[in-house]
């Protein structure tokens, strides 16, 4: 194999096909890829407060936040594929997840359980309401496969707001 081989393989763009276009690729494709950030980091910052959840009720928020994390993860694939298939390109670091990313990180060394569960509520809402936008992007295009998959995505992140908001309910 010749170096100039290899180097023009590097550089060869990835097109896949669609008949969406390329300004309905280029569109759907970046707001994904801030969702995909989003995902990221929020299935971080739930990772983190999974493993330091205390008090009474460690063995429920400790098990609901893994929950959480596992569905926040799964996600994350089908949306990469996603951008993919509409012929974009997708995430390649952290670093790139941090520029995008708009889920603030939480580095405190201690955060109170009811804190935890009130912080992450408040991302998981705004989540919802950034795949409510990328919806209407994938709509102003007639992306269907992606306006189908992000209604998915929004009852899940929907249901986590409800638990978060429920276990984290002050008694009377």
């Amino acid at each position: 194999m010749k170096k100039s081989d290899a180097k023009t393989r590097r550089m060869a763009p990835l097109q896949t096909p669609t008949d969406l276009g390329a300004v309905a690729s280029k569109d759907i494709s970046a707001a994904l890829n801030v969702l995909l950030a989003d995902l990221f980091a929020l299935y971080l910052k739930t990772k983190n407060f999974h493993w330091h959840i205390s008090g009474p009720h460690f063995r429920d928020y400790h098990l609901l936040l893994d929950e959480h994390a596992d569905q926040i993860y799964a996600t994350t694939d089908p949306v990469a594929e996603r951008v993919r298939k509409l012929g974009g390109t997708t995430l390649r670091s952290i670093g790139q997840i941090s520029r995008l990313q708009r889920v603030k990180d939480n580095d405190a060394d201690y955060v109170t359980p009811s804190d935890m569960l009130a912080e992450l509520r408040e991302d998981n809402q705004r989540l919802a309401a950034s795949l409510r936008q990328a919806h209407g992007v994938s709509e102003e295009h007639g992306d269907v496969a992606t306006t189908s998959l992000i209604e998915v995505w929004i009852d899940e992140a929907e249901r986590r707001v409800w638990f978060l908001y429920e276990a984290g309910r002050k008694t009377e």
